[in-house]
């Protein structure tokens, strides 16, 4: 029986729906990357090729040529906040990552057409960024991974591997300057959140005055256990031993009288540590 053309428009728009659900695995599947660097949200969007046997670098991947650095659409970045790239301004936003692969060294782009090689072709003309890196000689990843295998407080590595060739590229973040407004945008009364930027300040920008300074700020807005367990725990690495157990003391204090009941017992193992060098 054949179907008369309004029937078998009808069939074809039924039939629309289930086949663009349809799919089937991809050589080159789509991955999502979110990361925290700081105070900083990154996002990598990108689809990962494999080697499956081919030669890549001057080959599938010429020399001296744009690439899209990834498979089908095109990777993107996007950043929360204004960045550094390699010591370089990028402003936030979503940008398409093109890199120029050479033997010696590749220059990585930061481009705001974000459609490239799905719609569009790369245009020079529309780079927010451009930054030179040294490649690197690394162990064989079949499959296009780019992620950050290193952070820190202020910044990250964003690297590119693939093949046995590694690229990485520094990134870099704001933080002290984004964390003293928040601060000075806390309450008056707030002991929390001087407290949390005290032992940043210690522990990770070693700026151990400022690091006092916030502390006191938040023991002057409510002296409890916790800042003042702090206290004891900053003037036992200063070396002030002495002082140090007599903060312990009164930090215990402070806890047994917390209607919370916080668990001591770790500084307690500390305090008596620190008593026993007196």
């Amino acid at each position: 029986m054949k179907l008369r053309p309004t029937l078998l428009l009808a069939a074809a728009a039924l039939a629309t729906p289930a086949f663009a659900q349809f799919e089937t695995p991809q050589p080159s599947p789509k991955a999502t990357l979110s990361q925290r660097i700081g105070l900083t949200d990154v996002t990598i969007s990108y689809s990962r090729p494999s080697v499956r046997g081919r030669a890549i670098w001057g080959d599938l991947v010429p020399y001296d040529t744009p690439w899209r650095t990834g498979a089908n659409a095109a990777t993107t970045l996007t950043f929360s906040d204004d960045v550094t790239i390699e010591g370089q301004k990028l402003a936030a936003g979503t940008y398409s990552l093109v890199t120029i692969p050479g033997k010696d060294d590749w220059t990585v782009v930061f481009n705001t057409d974000t459609k490239l090689w799905w719609e569009t072709q790369y245009d020079a003309a529309k780079d927010a960024l451009r930054v030179k890196v040294k490649p690197e000689a690394a162990p064989m990843t079949e499959t296009l991974h780019i992620g950050f295998p290193s952070i820190s407080a202020t910044g990250a590595v964003l690297a590119i591997e693939w093949e046995k060739v590694r690229v990485p590229v520094k990134v870099g973040v704001e933080v002290d300057g984004k964390l003293k407004k928040a601060l000075g945008a806390a309450e008056a009364g707030a002991w929390q959140s001087p407290l949390m930027a005290a032992r940043y300040y210690w522990e990770q920008r070693q700026d151990r005055p400022e690091a006092w300074k916030q502390l006191e700020k938040s023991i002057s807005a409510a002296k409890n256990w916790a800042n003042v367990s702090r206290k004891a725990r900053f003037l036992a690495e200063e070396g002030k031993t002495a002082e140090a157990v007599k903060a312990g003391e009164e930090a215990l204090a402070l806890a047994k009288a917390d209607p919370a009941k916080p668990n001591t017992a770790a500084f307690e193992k500390s305090l008596g540590e620190w008593k026993a060098k007196k």
